[in-house]
């Protein structure tokens, strides 16, 4: 890479010995994502990952995709980048999960207006931190520095990971019967989803973000809204080795009304008491500032539920002990009924 440059692409705006400046300060942070399987160094063309499927008889591959949103931006007003790749991480490795996967690995994808080495090392500083939660391995990942596309001190952040399961243990809702109960795991706060509601809701670029609120328990509305996106993966993993698991949905953009039907087979729904919910102080702020109805809040947000399980009634104490060992405060927040509607709140 020291013969490497070019004075005719850098008056273009890109500077390819940031991009190398960058992938050195990123080293540190990707080694502590390494796991068995990881074949090779960062630097090559593709991500090798050899994949061990010990014990398995038809191993079967899941992979998710997606990116942190406009979340983004209070990144930038904030000017802290180190948390937004754990919400990247834990947008994919979370989905994966629902399936009963086990995410291998992950790789990410930074577009920027300018290369800054050390905020890009600071984003794949989050990148690496959701890995070493979701137990992934950080293989690789492409940073694009693209003037005039994007403002010189904004970036995209996206990212994909793949998972294995035996095919056997997919999850599988067809099991699922009226009486079965659903779990609740808490989030960590709006996750990263409703970005562009909230950032209306609050004025963002024009409020002050820094300033402590009461009803957030002191804390200012930037850190507030700022706290990465929670990941299920390892509690997930350890209640699947233990309990019988009908059904999972990760609550992201569409609230429960789009994303608990999702692991529901047709003529059953959820029936959620709304007064077992442990809704965080942020969402009462979101809907009396903006003035939000309660069905769209639950239509766009987690309400403070980052993901829902079903399993069999006979069983909720088994799984909420399971979850409590493995640090989730899982609590019941509702049943599996006949019906069409899906989900009920009631």
């Amino acid at each position: 890479m020291e013969n490497s440059r070019s004075a005719a692409y850098a008056a273009a705006g890109v500077d390819i010995t940031a991009g190398y400046r960058a992938v050195e300060l990123m080293k540190a942070h990707i080694a502590r994502t390494m796991t068995a399987g990881v074949c090779g160094d960062i630097g090559g063309f593709g991500g090798l990952f050899e994949l061990d499927v010990t014990g398995m008889e038809r191993p079967v591959l899941v992979s998710g995709t997606d990116g942190v949103g406009t979340k983004l931006k209070l990144a930038f007003l904030l000017d802290k980048h180190d948390t937004v790749g754990i919400d990247c991480v834990a947008m994919c490795v979370n989905d994966i999960i629902c399936c009963g996967a086990k995410p291998l690995f992950f790789l990410d994808y930074v577009a920027c207006g300018k290369n800054v080495p050390e905020k890009i090392a600071a984003i794949v500083s989050g990148v690496a931190e959701g890995c070493v939660q979701a137990g992934a391995a950080l293989i690789g990942g492409e940073t694009a520095e693209m003037p005039g596309f994007y403002p010189l001190d904004e970036y995209d952040l996206a990212g994909f990971s793949v998972g294995v399961v035996d095919k056997k243990k997919i999850i599988n809702n067809t099991a699922m019967v009226p009486g079965d109960v659903v779990i609740a795991l808490p989030s960590s706060g709006v996750h990263s989803n409703g970005f562009s509601l909230v950032r209306r809701v609050f004025n963002v670029e024009h409020c002050n973000l820094y300033a402590p609120i009461e009803a957030l328990g002191g804390k200012g509305l930037g850190e507030t809204l700022l706290t990465p996106t929670k990941i299920y993966v390892k509690p997930v993993l350890a209640l699947l080795e233990r309990v019988q698991v009908k059904g999972i949905s990760h609550i992201t953009g569409g609230g429960f009304y789009e994303n608990i039907p999702r692991s529901i087979p047709q003529g059953l729904c959820a029936r959620i008491e709304k007064k077992a919910l442990r809704v965080l102080p942020v969402f009462d702020l979101i809907a009396e500032t903006g003035g939000i109805p309660e069905r769209d809040m639950y239509n766009t947000f987690n309400m403070g539920v980052g993901m829902s399980i079903v399993v069999p009634k006979e069983e909720a104490d088994k799984a909420l002990a399971v979850l409590r060992e493995n640090g989730e405060d899982a609590y019941l927040m509702g049943e599996i009924a006949q019906g069409e509607d899906r989900v009920v709140l009631c």
